[in-house]
C-alpha cells in the first residue's frame, strides 16, 4: 500500500535528524539495503547499498556539521517525495574540496526520494546549491560587507 504524505514526511524528518545527528548508521537504516544515493555533482557518482553509500555519509559529515533543516517545500507523489530546504550548519573539513573550519554555512538543498512500501529510501538525488556554499567559503569579507549594508545576519 502506498505511503501517505505524513508517512513520507516523518521518514524524511528521521532521516534528517539522523543527518543532523552525524549518525551514519541512522542515516543507512533508513535506506534500503540496494537504495541508490547520488549526491548529485560528487565526485565519485552516485552509489548502491550501504556498503558504498557509508564513505560519502562519512565524508559528508567529515565536511559539514549540521544544525537543523527548515522545509521551504514538499511535493508529494506515489511512493515519492520532492523536498526543497534550507541546511544551517557549519563547515568543519573541505565542503567541495575547499579547506575552511568552523565556518557557518547556510544553503538549499533539494532532495528527490523514492520510498517503497514498508517505508525504506529506495533513491536519494541530492542537489546541493554549490554557488552558495562556495560563495560562503570563499567570499566571506565580501558576503560580511553585504550583510552590514542589509542589515542582516548571514
Amino acid at each position: 500500500m502506498p505511503l501517505t504524505p505524513a508517512e513520507m514526511d516523518e521518514l524524511m524528518d528521521r532521516h534528517f535528524a539522523f543527518e543532523m545527528a552525524d549518525d551514519i548508521d541512522g542515516v543507512l537504516a533508513t535506506l534500503a539495503p540496494d537504495a541508490e544515493h547520488d549526491i548529485v555533482g560528487a565526485p565519485d557518482g552516485p552509489t548502491v547499498g550501504h556498503i558504498q553509500t557509508r564513505p560519502t555519509c562519512e565524508q559528508v559529515f567529515a565536511d559539514l556539521a549540521g544544525e537543523r533543516v527548515e522545509t521551504l517545500h514538499r511535493h508529494y507523489g506515489q511512493n515519492c517525495l520532492t523536498d526543497e530546504s534550507l541546511w544551517i550548519g557549519r563547515s568543519v573539513g573541505s565542503p567541495l574540496g575547499i579547506p575552511d573550519l568552523n565556518h557557518p554555512l547556510r544553503f538549499r538543498i533539494l532532495h528527490v526520494m523514492e520510498f517503497d512500501d514498508a517505508g525504506l529510501i529506495t533513491r536519494e538525488n541530492v542537489w546541493l546549491d554549490h554557488l552558495a556554499i562556495t560563495a560562503q567559503l570563499t567570499n566571506d569579507q565580501q558576503m560580511t560587507k553585504i550583510s552590514d549594508l542589509k542589515g542582516t545576519d548571514r
